[in-house]
This record gives C-alpha cells, sequence and structure tokens, in this order.
C-alpha cells in the first residue's frame, strides 16, 4: 500500500510501487529528443560549419523526403502551419469577397489564413463522433460566392474526404485539406495530404512530426500549384531579385529541415506507438459510462495527434488530473464561429450546436509514443478516482 500527499503540482506516491513524484505531461519533448541528440546535434553543426542558410540541401532533401513518406508528388517547404494554408489558398486564387466553408471546430489558424488572404471564412458543424466536418452542412453552405472548402483532418483523424471531393467537383470548388494534425494518417489507404488538390501541414513542436521552432510544408500532386507555391513563400519569386507575384517571406528554415529530417524516419513507428497508447487508453476507459473514448472512422488510419474523451464535470477532471501531476489541455475551448476575431460575420450562440456542446466536454489526455503503460495506467486509474469520488458525494448528498 502507498500513502498520497497532494502538493500544489503533483502527487508524491510513498511506497513500494512508484517511489518518485509523478509528473506526466500532456507532451513529452525531451523523452523524444535524447535518443535523437546526437544525430541533430551533428546536423545542425554541420549547418553551422557551412553556413549555408537559405533554402540549402536540408530544406530541398526534406521536400523530397516528406513527398515520399506522404505518398505525393511535391511538398513545398514554408515557414509554419498558418503560412501553409495562407499560401495554399493564395495559390488556388482565393481572395476578396470569395467564400471558403470549414469547420467551426479547429485552431484558429485555419479560419485565420482565409481571413488573412481576404476571403469570408463559412463554419459548418461537425460530425459527433469523428469530430470533423458535417459533410452534408458543408454542400447545404455553398453560394455563388464559394471557392474552396477546408477539411481538417482533427486530432490525427481524416475527415471524410470522397464525398467532398465529390461535392467539390459538382460545384467546382477547390479542396485545401488541413492535414497540420495528420502527419501520417490514411483515408481509406491513402496518406492524408494527396487527398485534395493541395495540403498544408504544421510542424509545431506538439505535433506527430515538430520542429524544434516553427516550420511548415504544403504538399500536392498538382505541378503548377507546387511551382506557384515555391514563388510565394519567396516574395512571388522564381530568381533572386526578379519577382513575378506578390508573395511573402515564408521559407522553411534550414535547420528545421534538418531537425525534420532527423525525426522522419522515426515517424511511422512512433504513430504505431500512438495507436498502442490510444488503444490501451480506450481498452480501460471504455467501460465508464461517464467518458466517451474517442473513435476512428472505418475509413481511417488515426494516428492520435491527440486522445480526446468527452467528459462530464471536465474543468474539474482537469483541476484533479493537474494535482494528481497529470498534464491536459483543451483542444480548443472557444469555437471559430464564437471567436471574438470573427464577431463581424455575425454568429451566434447556438448556431453550430454540435460544436458548441462537445466543447465543454473534451479533454486532452497526454499522448505521445514515449509514453509508458505505468503512466497511462497511473492517468485511467486517476480518472476513475475523481468518478467514483462524484459518485459517493451524490449518494451521500
Amino acid at each position: 500500500m502507498f500513502s498520497v500527499k497532494k502538493t500544489a503540482l503533483c502527487v508524491v506516491l510513498e511506497g513500494d510501487a512508484w517511489r518518485k513524484t509523478v509528473n506526466i505531461p500532456l507532451v513529452d519533448l525531451k523523452a523524444q529528443y535524447q535518443p535523437l541528440k546526437e544525430d541533430i546535434l551533428t546536423r545542425i553543426a554541420t549547418i553551422l560549419d557551412g553556413m549555408q542558410l537559405f533554402l540549402g540541401p536540408n530544406v530541398q532533401a526534406f521536400e523530397a523526403e516528406f513527398a515520399a513518406f506522404q505518398e505525393v508528388k511535391y511538398a513545398v517547404g514554408v515557414a509554419d502551419g498558418t503560412v501553409a494554408l495562407q499560401l495554399a489558398l493564395v495559390a488556388c486564387d482565393v481572395g476578396a469577397g470569395d467564400e471558403v466553408i470549414t469547420a467551426s471546430h479547429t485552431f484558429i489558424a485555419t479560419a485565420e489564413a482565409i481571413a488573412l488572404v481576404g476571403a469570408k471564412p463559412v463554419f459548418v458543424d461537425i460530425d459527433p463522433d469523428t469530430y470533423t466536418m458535417d459533410v452534408e452542412q458543408t454542400e447545404a453552405r455553398i453560394t455563388s460566392r464559394t471557392r474552396a472548402i477546408i477539411p481538417v483532418h482533427l486530432y490525427g483523424q481524416p475527415a471524410d474526404m470522397d464525398p467532398i471531393m465529390e461535392i467539390a467537383k459538382r460545384h467546382d470548388l477547390w479542396v485545401i485539406e488541413d492535414a497540420c494534425q495528420s502527419h501520417g494518417a490514411r483515408y481509406k489507404g491513402r496518406r492524408t495530404g494527396g487527398l485534395g488538390h493541395i495540403a498544408a501541414y504544421s510542424f509545431y513542436f506538439s505535433k506527430n512530426l515538430g520542429a524544434y521552432g516553427e516550420a511548415g510544408m504544403v504538399t500536392t500532386d498538382d505541378e503548377e500549384l507546387a511551382s506557384k507555391m515555391r514563388m510565394l513563400r519567396d516574395h512571388g519569386s522564381p530568381q533572386r531579385y526578379y519577382h513575378r507575384m506578390i508573395g511573402v517571406n515564408g521559407r522553411l528554415d534550414e535547420i528545421q529541415a534538418a531537425v525534420l529530417r532527423a525525426k522522419l524516419p522515426h515517424l511511422e513507428s512512433w504513430n504505431v506507438q500512438r495507436r498502442a497508447n490510444a488503444a490501451h487508453y480506450t481498452a480501460l476507459l471504455s467501460d465508464m459510462t461517464s467518458v466517451i473514448v474517442p473513435k476512428a472512422a472505418d475509413y481511417s488510419e488515426h494516428v492520435y495527434y491527440l486522445y480526446v474523451v468527452r467528459v462530464p464535470h471536465r474543468d474539474q477532471l482537469k483541476e484533479y488530473l493537474h494535482e494528481q501531476g497529470v498534464g491536459t489541455q483543451i483542444h480548443f475551448p472557444v469555437p471559430c464561429h464564437l471567436q471574438p476575431a470573427f464577431e463581424y460575420l455575425g454568429y451566434k450562440q447556438g448556431d453550430r450546436p454540435i460544436t458548441e456542446q462537445i466543447v465543454g466536454e473534451i479533454l486532452s489526455l497526454p499522448m505521445y509514443p514515449e509514453l509508458t503503460a505505468q503512466q497511462r495506467s497511473y492517468v485511467i486509474d486517476k480518472i476513475r478516482e475523481f468518478y467514483a469520488g462524484i459518485g459517493q458525494a451524490v449518494a451521500a448528498f
């Protein structure tokens, strides 16, 4: 047996079970870095010795390697995921006066990119099981001004792309995949990133494939779109000091490309381990009536960037787990259609009811490849402990 001493940030377990302070972060970057440390530092030192810092050999090699991994013809490295989305829209000639349909339940960068090119975001609700965009609502929101659809592969789960592509074909629309959370995921056997006309990736540090700073990528099978992207990321320039279009300084950093090259060969095995972690969580939480576990759609190979449960008393559970040394997060607490930044669009509470319901229930549990069985079991035990306490309180009342 062991006794439990509560502190402000963690729980100290005393006894034979686990003699240490419990600290299970939402993401453990150090655990991933240590085995790769020597390789990564050597790559960075080589770059600094040579001082070829501008769209150099690492960017070019990583583009080719990532394109091969994602099973697409072209990959163009950019500064971050938001730039990837924004420039993908520009490459598709989306701009002022146009409308772009996307899901309200996503990180704001998806909608932000639409607004940054002068277009109007049109938000649809989500499927209550997959949390990806509601396909039927998508077609219903198309107008004469609609130019593109941005399906979001949320939490590592692909959106249902075949019907989305059929809708786009009927209405002559671009499909820009927001693949920022789906590195390596598959839809009906095909990688995300090659399902639409063009796709945007983020390599934010916590992603399945994360940089040690900011980095992004655009993938496509369309040679013309790839060519435009290469110019747009570099001030619209096909050749230095000659500018064919208005672009931005949106290049992928050479050092970040080197870091991502070191990590990419491990991505498939990391994703396998994420799925194993998710399966363990699901197996041990599924019998709890208080917890709705994530569902992988029949068509998808989920890569679990996040493991997101839906629970009652969410905020209290979050605080309790924090006290027990377990890191959690809410992805994302405010739907895009209700963000103050998009108040000008005129949406109100109740307009996207499924999204609005789930944002009050969702909680992301620790998820990373290095998460141990002991850590997962501890998280599950603490969730059970919390709801047992709630049940006892109700019974006493």
